[in-house]
């Protein structure tokens, strides 16, 4: 029987993140093809492995951080459940699976999949603890799933995907700081990079992230390219539903004083699935018909 600490080394609920890979089959509307569908697939679950490699060596690092956190003690290895050495066996296992997965779907995938892996390494070690700069690196991790997801998929990343992706991204990882931020301001010692925000600084950028955002989605929709290829001129229509999920996830961060694990939301709160599901029921709608 698997030990339910490894399981949760892996954070297997942090794999929703890796849904962005499928983006470009989705917009492509080349879903229904059974090898792209397969391909991004197999990017997907190369994605979850590496990602879990990833988690359990940030969380070797922060170690002792996580100690003193209310909610990440309770991790496998801080909370004593999983010991270091085999926690940088079960890292090596899954990186070396996840490559070899890329590597045999594409040498693109490989080397997308090396460069998030080596980019993580490098903000685990250093970057995380640079305030701004933090939250960009996590920016463009969401960026190369996409780019992964448009190689499996075989289609060309729009510069739309790309950069709205990218923009929700930061609006995340700014309501995950906003949550630290609030822990420091309680005399919590959380991460060292705290010190170059504040709640004020946090709020205002998350309110201009999710005006870049949500102008951004609408600029997509009302592209005449765009048009012309989902030969649609009402897809702005969808908008309404990505203000109501961004509205929605600003009520959680700034009444409910949540936000500060973006998953733990998208997985609990019924409000923000019926939205997302409502958006994708309507876009395939407007453009299926």
């Amino acid at each position: 029987m698997i030990n339910k600490a490894y399981i949760s080394l892996l954070r297997p609920h942090q794999y929703i993140k890796n849904l962005f890979v499928f983006a470009p089959l989705f917009f492509s509307f080349r879903f229904l093809e059974a090898e792209p569908l397969l391909r991004t697939f197999t990017a997907f679950a190369a994605f979850c492995l590496i990602a879990s490699s990833v988690y359990i060596f940030n969380d070797i690092k922060d170690i002792n951080e996580d100690s003193r956190h209310p909610v990440k003690k309770f991790r496998p290895l801080p909370g004593g459940l999983v010991s270091i050495p085999e926690a940088y066996t079960c890292m090596a296992v899954l990186l070396i699976a996840g490559l070899g997965l890329g590597l045999v779907l594409d040498w693109r995938i490989f080397f997308i999949l090396a460069g998030y892996s080596l980019l993580n390494t490098f903000y685990t070690l250093k970057l995380k603890h640079v305030a701004v700069l933090d939250v960009f690196i996590i920016g463009i991790g969401f960026v190369l799933r996409i780019f992964a997801g448009a190689v499996a998929a075989t289609v060309q990343a729009s510069m739309w995907i790309v950069l709205m992706t990218f923009l929700l991204a930061l609006f995340l990882a700014l309501a995950k700081r906003r949550d630290d931020v609030l822990l420091s301001d309680e005399g919590r010692d959380v991460r060292k990079c705290i010190d170059g925000y504040n709640l004020e600084f946090v709020n205002v950028s998350m309110i201009i992230m999710a005006a870049v955002t949500l102008v951004s989605y609408i600029l997509y929709t009302i592209s005449p390219e765009v048009q012309d290829r989902f030969e649609s001129r009402h897809l702005y229509l969808s908008a309404v539903f990505v203000l109501l999920g961004i509205m929605r996830y600003l009520q959680i961060v700034f009444v409910q004083q949540g936000g500060g694990n973006p998953t733990r939301v998208m997985l609990e709160d019924r409000f923000m699935q019926v939205t997302v599901a409502c958006w994708l029921l309507f876009f395939l709608i407007l453009t299926l018909t």
